[in-house]
């Protein structure tokens, strides 16, 4: 058995890790936090690749610290593992409900910020990370409009009519995407849930789960940050802290952010059914087809 799981050394599963991977160890009064690369769906140099990340961001945004990447072990059967120290905080998703507006903007300018940072991250080209070198694959994905017609069939109810206005938001939406023609370091779920906070000092204390990083579009990170979110507190916050950072205005920044997390939104509502994200997904996206506006939200959003 690897040491590291043998006796003396305990797992519980870490609460908010819905992967079921996940699990704060804690061993010789030191606790640490154990992701666990079981599921063979896993890119093969995935906890490599996590590690980098971590690597390559720390000291521009709060990540917690790494301390080992283990390989999967063909011998053992170990699978790969990443360790990295356990940071204390609340979770986004439990803390923001219990503030006020003046919390709301504080913490949406943090978060702000954060995703700011990272489109300021460039790299030389849009894709996934292929190794713990982060050396980068390109992915074409075609365009929005291609995007959704792959997605078609996974929304099979939809009427034809609401299709089509959809088509044309993807197409005006991709126009506005190439006016940025720059690619950068994005995390792709960055979002309450995935943020640990000081609930004294309304910062953040750590920025997790970076499963899903790639390299591409500046305004990923910032869109998927209003994606559900959309109370005017947090809003202004986000919004207001992104755009002093990166020099852009508003409008525009709003606007890009809304077509740039349309690619999330279109492949989360294709897994309606599957999960409350999933099905809350599939309601807005039906809101954008049905008025033909980027920037519509199902009630409560």
């Amino acid at each position: 058995m690897d040491p590291f799981l043998a006796a003396g050394v305990s797992l519980a599963p870490l609460e908010g890790g819905w992967s079921g991977e996940t699990f704060l160890a804690e061993a010789g009064g030191e606790r640490t936090v154990v992701r666990i690369f079981a599921d063979p769906r896993h890119h093969p140099a995935a906890a490599e690749i996590g590690g980098a990340v971590l690597r390559l961001v720390r000291g521009l945004v709060p990540v917690p610290q790494v301390k080992e990447v283990r390989r999967a072990s063909a011998e053992s059967g170990m699978p790969a593992l990443l360790i990295t120290e356990f940071v204390p905080g609340v979770r986004g998703d439990l803390l923001l409900p219990t503030l006020d507006d003046d919390g709301l903007e504080v913490i949406g300018a943090e978060a702000g910020r954060v995703a700011a940072t990272l489109a300021g991250m460039p790299t030389l080209r849009p894709g996934v990370w292929a190794d713990g070198d982060l050396r980068i694959e390109p992915r074409e994905l075609g365009g929005l409009a291609v995007w959704v017609e792959q997605h078609l069939a996974e929304l099979p109810t939809w009427p034809a009519e609401d299709v089509d206005r959809m088509l044309a938001v993807a197409e005006s939406a991709q126009e506005l995407l190439d006016t940025v023609d720059r690619s950068c370091v994005v995390h792709s779920d960055l979002n309450p849930k995935n943020l640990l906070l000081d609930p004294d000092t309304l910062t953040v204390a750590a920025v997790v789960d970076w499963e899903f990083s790639h390299s591409g579009h500046p305004f990923t990170d910032l869109g998927n940050l209003l994606r559900f979110d959309r109370l005017p507190a947090w809003v202004d916050g986000v919004v207001g802290a992104w755009c002093e950072a990166r020099g852009v205005d508003r409008d525009d920044a709003v606007a890009l952010a809304r077509a740039a997390d349309l690619y999330a939104l279109v492949e989360l509502a294709g897994r309606a059914g599957a999960n409350p994200v999933a099905d809350r997904a599939d309601r807005q996206l039906r809101e954008v087809a049905r008025t033909g506006d980027l920037h519509a939200a199902v009630g409560g959003t």
